[in-house]
């Protein structure tokens, strides 16, 4: 998990704490949202990865849900813009979103592969946007 922490904290700017802690959120939305078996393989892939959702605190619908993201992702169900409204309560500004998102994908690619990381990405309504 230290690579890829580090390697988002370069991309991104974010200090190592708020990197860590948007990477597990990303993955416990993945969790829910995502295929089981494709991402249980991109988690057990990914050293680190379960102790990251697990500090993460995901906290589920109602942390966090307040403004106009908040709104917006009660309105969609949650999905990719719940998921922006927790990554902004965790301090991640929204123009960082996309180079952290692209960060995590890229080496979820190399670690999980391709026919791993397809999947997922195409089964998520609206996340092809931030990979």
């Amino acid at each position: 998990m230290e690579e890829l922490v580090a390697r988002v904290t370069q991309a991104t700017g974010l200090d190592a704490t708020t990197a860590q802690k948007a990477i597990g959120l990303i993955l416990a939305f993945l969790q829910k949202e995502g295929p089981p078996q494709e991402v249980g393989q991109l988690i057990a892939a990914m050293p680190g990865a379960e102790t990251a959702i697990a500090q993460a605190g995901d906290g589920g619908p109602g942390e966090g849900g307040g403004g106009l993201m908040g709104m917006l992702g009660g309105m969609m169900g949650g999905g990719v813009m719940a998921l922006g409204q927790k990554l902004m309560s965790a301090g991640v500004p929204m123009g960082q979103m996309q180079p952290l998102g692209r960060e995590l994908f890229a080496y979820g690619r190399e670690k999980a592969g391709e026919d791993v990381m397809g999947p997922i990405v195409g089964s998520i309504p609206g996340l092809g946007q931030f990979v």
